[in-house]
């Protein structure tokens, strides 16, 4: 009797340990933004492959998050990698999104080489031309970029897709570069998108 009593109490509390298990175990937390620890785009299981913020000098910007079919390490196993792809950005403080276009942009063609970049040129005007149309993105709003295979990049805006898909594959990949590239736009967040601790950040 004492057995099945003692039993029954550890049942009990291990039934309330697993309750009081906070919903955020599904979840990755970065500067206060949730980031799902996986996701479904086009029929497929993403995992984040990591996540981190952006910083301006000392001011945080927005926190990202690379959903990918398989974890990657390296950037050139990130771009490799099969499948849907997604980069979701939310939004840490009041941006001119006419401006974010442009450092997208630049950080497109900084990291691309010269005729991959010049493939993508079409989706990066239309991308240029989703910002400046929301003309600004303010605290805790969000917007993501979502790769399917013979589909195309689709942009969408707080959820919802913005504009028709973005048909040249190499737009994705010199997108992906702006973060994962030779001339990062956050060196610390670059090695968090890679699913590594930080080196030391490179102010830019």
């Amino acid at each position: 009797m004492f057995r099945r009593t003692l039993l029954a109490a550890a049942g009990l509390s291990l039934a309330g340990l697993l309750a009081a298990m906070p919903a955020g175990a599904q979840t990755t937390e970065v500067g206060g933004v949730k980031y799902d620890n996986t996701v479904r785009v086009g029929g497929e299981t993403l995992v984040l492959n990591g996540a981190g913020i952006r910083y301006k000098a000392v001011f945080k910007v927005y926190t990202a998050g690379l959903y990918l079919t398989q974890k990657a390490g390296t950037p050139e196993a990130a771009i490799a990698t099969g499948g849907p792809k997604r980069i979701h950005v939310v939004m840490l403080r009041d941006i001119d999104a006419n401006e974010l276009g442009k450092l997208f942009t630049r950080g497109m063609q900084d990291n691309s080489p010269r005729e991959e970049f010049a493939k993508s040129i079409p989706g990066t005007i239309r991308m240029g031309e989703i910002f400046a149309a929301k003309k600004k993105l303010n605290t805790g709003e969000s917007f993501s970029v979502e790769f399917l295979p013979n589909a195309g990049t689709s942009v969408l805006v707080n959820g919802k897709v913005v504009g028709e898909s973005i048909k040249e594959p190499e737009f994705f990949t010199g997108l992906l570069r702006i973060w994962l590239g030779s001339k990062p736009a956050d060196t610390a967040l670059k090695d968090l998108l890679l699913g590594h601790k930080p080196q030391p950040r490179v102010e830019n």
